[in-house]
């Protein structure tokens, strides 16, 4: 009756491990930065969801056609989410480098906005894991 191999299948995985994240970090950030607005909240919760349904989206493209090479899932999962996660590490660079400072200390390691593109990467990695084994991809799944 439902075939498992379709890119809507894709985008709902995604979108449910973004939910998954996105709840965690929303319940989270006032643990580690008190004065976090709910905007911030808001906007981390909405963030991973729309993260997750792109990485379903891109679930369709396996090659590469201006070199003419595979692009395996792990590789396209960890990137794309390595890619947004530098982009709203620039939106966001002042809320993040609070959060991270509140979170780690004033000398930690991690205090740098810029870590959550790592973040970004393993998160992606693990829904292009799950959107790839559970919905499918290349272009067949449309």
């Amino acid at each position: 009756m439902f075939e498992t191999n379709s890119l809507a299948t894709r985008i709902a995985i995604g979108k449910a491990m973004g939910l998954i994240i996105g709840l965690a970090a929303f319940m989270f950030i006032p643990y580690f930065l008190p004065e976090a607005s709910v905007t911030l909240k808001w906007g981390v919760l909405l963030w991973y969801i729309t993260f997750g349904a792109i990485i379903g989206v891109f679930g369709v493209y396996t090659k590469v056609p201006m070199i003419n090479c595979t692009i395996p899932w792990w590789i396209r999962g960890a990137y794309i989410g390595a890619w947004l996660n530098f982009i709203i590490s620039l939106i966001a660079y002042d809320a993040l480098a609070q959060l991270l400072l509140s979170v780690f200390g004033e000398n930690g390691l991690l205090v740098s906005p810029f870590w959550v593109v790592l973040e970004g990467a393993v998160f992606g990695f693990v829904i292009d894991y799950l959107a790839t084994r559970i919905g499918g991809e290349g272009a067949g799944i449309v």
